[in-house]
């Protein structure tokens, strides 16, 4: 497909995500399955660029003067991809498979069109009824703390202790040009190319063969300020497709053990084959199995139970931005009670001495601070681990700095760590 076509399709598929509310993945499939013609590179390309619109949204509506597909893509080609008015003009040209041509106000608006008077959910490319929540988490800094949620985000890996160490992952990795991550000693940055593209790391055998994990920064980092040492009894709560648990299998040198669990059994299921290629052995995996409590001899026998709680998902937006135009205030709501029973289940599983480590991938005070200052308000036996202290005895006293100014734990975002938004939290039990 020509780079026009392309721009048309990305356009048609953005169309059916507004008017049929679907998720981008959904629709980005279905046209796909409809358009045999388009090869791995097209369909790779335009959801790329599906992804870069939706990213800007707000923005290129203002920019543009007008909401809509069209206006959306327009937008992304001028602010993600760099993109002149004479760039743009060559796609649109309504000649065989491109979109129709530029009107002279759309001409207007690409030379002309600024963000200087526009609201800070606008220039933060953030929906409007989230304003109060993030003023309240970032006051003056909402706008550029959303800007930098509406970025692309690079692909991080976590080399795998149990498989190698860095240096060996970087020399097996060489071609793809990877960077140590800031932060994480065991963390690699890979670029993505201009039109937001990441390598194919499935044909890696550093990844075939369990040397590399993806995961982003701050998650490494969630787990590394955690201090689960070999030998722990360690409760994975909210273990989903079993990131974390791989993270603290490494941290524990597969010494100890793991129970790693989930609400809901169906997100376990990639746990089985990703633990065989990390060569991990100290997870025991715990389905849920209806009625029946499938925890109850843990009760007060933890060393550390990790709250990867369900949340907003705010802090990865630079990774799934066709979220936060899908979330609603009442998905907000229920996420907030479910984090509130989630923490009230976690404190009945660790001991005394033990350490319960609440972290979200959200940078809404709601979720975070609010919700450490209710549990510690019901449990006087809980009380928080300082920042300062759990970054120096994580060996990482340079997270110090991101100490949350509003209550208890650490902040992590792509404006001022370049991670994923995440917050953690550390609470001991006397």
């Amino acid at each position: 497909m020509i780079p026009a076509a392309r721009v048309a399709a990305a356009i048609e598929i953005l169309t059916d995500i507004e008017e049929r509310r679907r998720p981008a993945a959904e629709s980005i499939k279905d046209w796909g399955i409809a358009h045999r013609f388009a090869g791995s590179g097209d369909r790779s390309a335009i959801a790329s660029l599906i992804y870069d619109a939706l990213r800007r949204k707000a923005s290129s509506a203002w920019i543009m003067g007008e909401a809509g597909a069209r206006a959306s893509v327009i937008g992304a080609l001028k602010q993600l991809r760099d993109q002149s008015g004479v760039d743009i003009a060559r796609l649109f040209t309504g000649e065989g498979h491109a979109p129709p041509p530029l009107s002279a106000g759309e001409q207007d608006r690409l030379e002309n069109g600024v963000l200087d008077d526009a609201p800070a959910h606008v220039r933060g490319d953030y929906p409007e009824w989230l304003s109060a929540a993030f003023e309240a988490s970032f006051g003056a800094a909402a706008a550029d703390e959303g800007r930098a949620l509406a970025e692309r985000a690079p692909v991080d890996l976590r080399v795998n202790a149990l498989k190698g160490d860095r240096d060996k992952a970087l020399a097996s990795l060489a071609h793809l040009s990877p960077q140590p991550t800031p932060f994480s000693p065991v963390g690699l940055r890979i670029a993505i190319t201009a039109e937001g593209r990441g390598p194919a790391l499935a044909a890696e055998p550093a990844y075939a063969k369990g040397l590399v994990e993806v995961q982003d920064e701050g998650s490494q980092l969630a787990a590394l300020l955690s201090g689960a040492a070999p030998g722990a009894q360690v409760l994975d709560l909210c273990a989903g497709a079993g990131g974390k648990s791989l993270a603290l299998a490494a941290m524990m040198n597969n010494q100890g053990q793991i129970y790693a669990t989930d609400s809901d059994g169906r997100r376990l299921m990639p746990i089985f084959d990703r633990l065989e290629r990390a060569g991990v052995r100290n997870v025991q995996v715990r389905a849920p199995k209806g009625p029946r409590d499938i925890l109850s001899d843990l009760a007060r026998r933890c060393d550390l139970v990790f709250v990867d709680a369900p949340c907003s998902g705010s802090g990865a937006w630079r990774r799934n931005p066709d979220a936060k135009w899908r979330m609603r205030p009442g998905a907000l709501e229920q996420r907030i009670k479910n984090q509130k029973e989630t923490l009230q289940q976690a404190a009945q599983f660790v001991k005394p001495g033990g350490r319960l480590l609440y972290v979200t991938c959200s940078l809404l005070r709601a979720e975070n601070e609010d919700q450490i200052d209710a549990f510690l308000g019901e449990h006087a036996d809980f009380l928080p681990v300082g920042a300062a202290h759990l970054a120096r005895s994580a060996g990482l006293p340079a997270l110090a700095a991101q100490a949350s100014k509003l209550g208890v734990g650490l902040r992590l975002s792509p404006l001022q760590t370049a991670t994923d938004g995440f917050y953690i939290a550390a609470l001991a039990r006397s």
